[in-house]
């Protein structure tokens, strides 16, 4: 019997005779044939196979052959799952709400977006006061047919008059920036091209500061990003005039970044090797005969200028402080033997620092929970902000002259609202709640702690129905990130209703790793110390199934870009522990990640296979392509990527996703969907949801588990 037959077969039986479908059973040989070679490496002195790096050729008719033959095989697996398309219907339904983003002060306007529901990308509004006559802006829904083409950003001059965009194309890292008159949006000059991993900084009317790396030899998409660059754009000449500021060959550095202080008289620059730690470079714009100045010349913390108060200079960083802190400094002595400390390190790790009205506000994490503090430019506390529940807030950013702010508030069964702030009396007041096809108190989410297997206690939060019945049968998403310092607090999803409405649940753990407890809580997660997110991971899959949340007939683990490296970790070394696989973008190939695009600034997390033997020896044993073991029964599994991904180049998914189908001993089906003008991220909203429709089809359907809104129409 083919493949498709199987497919069929099942599905029909799923239908008429069974409310606990049977799994499809995948005829291994009819996977697409994968040419696999003999090409190898030798890494102090240990012999290496990689014997589809063929795959890493993204130009290639080979590999564009193979892609499409994959998703030929996938699609049309996916497409005969019988329920998959009313789970696309489902969350399209609850997606449709109006979404919107605060006001933020542009001259005599205030500028804001919104989504009516299901456009692909929200569009930009503008109106004279909160009173005034709203008018369409922007409207990137018209920037391409297909809906792939984004606005990737809006830098306006400080009085509001001028504007630059950036524009994003097929979910690709390179932008182009279009310079226009805020007031008609008269376009002035040229396009810029080839813009990567940068802001725009504007300098009055006339020129703002960017960064980009040269274009790369061979294919943009897959070729090394290495020494970025900071220019300056004069409006009206061409881009080829533009003045080189910093980075490049002269002082190589793989990220860098420009900032001017509200009253522009302070350029700062950050520089990196890595995306942890950084140089910081300040220049006072206002002396004819000035030029940057080294205030941190090493990369051993992170730093970034704040704002300044006259002469003085407010800075954040972690040095002698892993959950930071906020120093005062003057410029005319800027060095770190003259930092004051205003804001002490607590032992609660800070997030990040806004500014308005001369004031600092400082969000902090405690258990992975957002609370906001506010202070003076001298670090006087002069009080907690009062927050509308246990959740994440961001924003608390204006200008020295508002007196108001907005920000945002979310958690997990709560979707985003907007708040206005007083920052003289201290008070919140909603400004905007969107309204969801969803009641928040019909579920309940928990905090818990579990023991990791050396005994670390990691938080986790588990959302789900009340009034469940914990039997051990719950369908459970496991969802981490586990690295970069970055923190996962609690969130709203309108996609994650439809998991939890038909009895999923889902569980965020706060792996070592990211940055919920300061950088000692990353630090234990990086480097030779990388074991312990997987291990932190699998014991979240281990307490779930403990208490009876779910079993591993029911568990599903799921992480996107290092949570993609998360994920194939986790199923290679414990394939028995989860029935569904999900790993997304995955950083897979660990040996040769830092040979791709921006890879090689991975390295302070990672480490490379190049650094020692002993560093070689520790990544082999996790790099989810090498761990892969033929004759395992690994669990079912769906790899995401797409063509256009240029931070984790596709080709990590390509390579795990033939070295599984070849090892695999099982009939789970071991399948991977490669999106078309798409990047590390969905490019609109449909594809994202088609994404989402595909993840859950595959995983219930795995499971053997009927959604039941689907039940009831059938």
């Amino acid at each position: 019997m083919t493949m498709k037959n199987l497919i069929h077969t099942a599905a029909l039986a799923i239908v008429l005779f069974s409310c606990s479908p049977k799994k499809v059973e995948s005829n291994l040989s009819e996977y697409p044939v994968t040419k696999k070679d003999a090409t190898t490496d030798t890494i102090f002195g240990t012999v290496v196979p990689d014997p589809y790096r063929w795959l890493e050729d993204d130009k290639s008719k080979a590999t564009a052959s193979w892609v499409s033959s994959q998703n030929e095989m996938t699609y049309g697996y996916l497409k005969n799952i019988p329920f998959r398309d009313a789970i696309r219907k489902r969350l399209d339904e609850v997606q449709n709400y109006e979404r919107f983003t605060p006001p933020h002060k542009e001259g005599a306007y205030l500028y804001y977006s919104k989504n009516s529901g299901l456009q692909n990308h929200f569009v930009q509004y503008r109106k004279k006061g909160e009173k005034g006559t709203e008018e369409v802006y922007l409207d990137p829904n018209t920037f391409s047919k297909d809906g792939t083409t984004a606005l990737g950003g809006m830098f306006f001059s400080k009085d509001g008059s001028m504007l630059a965009c950036l524009i994003q194309e097929g979910g690709s890292d390179w932008r182009k920036a279009v310079v226009m008159k805020a007031a008609d949006k008269t376009i002035i000059g040229d396009t810029l091209r080839d813009l990567k991993f940068t802001g725009i900084t504007w300098k009055g009317n006339d020129g703002f500061y960017y960064g980009s790396y040269d274009k790369p030899k061979g294919s943009e998409l897959s070729a090394k990003t290495q020494y970025h660059k900071i220019y300056y754009h004069k409006i009206g000449t061409p881009q080829s005039t533009d003045q080189f500021i910093f980075g490049g060959e002269k002082t190589p550095r793989r990220y860098t970044s420009a900032q001017l202080t509200e009253d522009e008289r302070f350029l700062s620059i950050t520089a990196a090797t890595s995306t942890t730690g950084n140089e910081l470079y300040i220049q006072d714009l206002k002396d004819p005969k000035g030029s940057l100045v080294t205030v941190v010349g090493n990369f051993d913390n992170n730093h970034s200028l704040i704002e300044n108060d006259g002469n003085t200079l407010i800075i954040q960083t972690d040095l002698n402080a892993p959950n930071s802190k906020i120093i005062r400094v003057d410029f005319s002595k800027p060095t770190v033997e003259n930092w004051k400390d205003i804001v002490p390190e607590t032992k609660d790790a800070m997030q990040g620092v806004s500014t308005a009205s001369k004031k600092l506000f400082i969000n902090y994490l405690k258990d992975a929970n957002t609370f906001v503090k506010q202070f003076d430019y001298k670090g006087k506390s002069e009080r907690d902000i009062v927050l509308p529940g246990i959740g994440s807030a961001t924003g608390f950013g204006g200008r020295a002259d508002e007196k108001e702010v907005y920000y945002t508030f979310t958690s997990f069964t709560e979707p985003t609202s907007i708040y206005k702030f007083d920052i003289v009396s201290g008070k919140s007041t909603l400004y905007a709640q969107p309204k969801v096809d969803f009641t928040p108190g019909d579920y309940e989410t928990k905090q818990v702690f579990y023991a990791s297997k050396d005994g670390t206690q990691i938080p986790m939060f588990i959302v789900y129905k009340k009034g469940m019945e914990l039997d051990g049968r719950n369908p459970t998403w496991l969802y981490a990130y586990g690295g970069f310092g970055i923190s996962l607090t609690p969130a709203f999803s309108a996609s994650r209703v439809v998991w939890l409405e038909n009895g999923g649940i889902f569980a965020q753990p706060n792996l070592r790793g990211g940055g919920e407890y300061g950088e000692k809580w990353h630090d234990a997660g990086r480097l030779m110390n990388k074991q312990n997110v997987f291990d932190d991971f699998i014991a979240a899959g281990e307490y779930l199934i403990k208490e009876k949340y779910t079993s591993s007939d029911y568990l599903a683990v799921v992480g996107g870009s290092n949570g993609g490296l998360l994920v194939g970790a986790t199923m290679t070394q414990r394939p028995d522990l989860m029935k569904v696989a999900l790993p997304a973008v995955g950083v897979m190939d660990m040996l040769k990640y830092h040979k791709f695009t921006s890879g090689a600034g991975w390295k302070y997390d990672y480490g490379t296979s190049e650094d020692s033997k002993e560093m070689f020896e520790y990544i082999l044993k996790y790099s989810p392509v090498n761990a892969i073991k033929p004759g395992t029964k690994y669990p079912a599994t769906l790899i995401t990527t797409a063509d256009h991904d240029d931070r984790v180049v596709p080709s990590h998914s390509f390579k795990f996703a033939a070295t599984l189908q070849a090892a695999n001993a099982g009939d789970n089906p071991e399948l991977i969907r490669v999106d078309t003008k798409s990047g590390h991220g969905s490019s609109n909203l449909s594809k994202a949801l088609d994404v989402t429709a595909d993840q859950f089809a595959f995983t219930w359907y795995n499971m053997g588990v009927i959604p039941p809104f689907v039940k009831k129409t059938m």
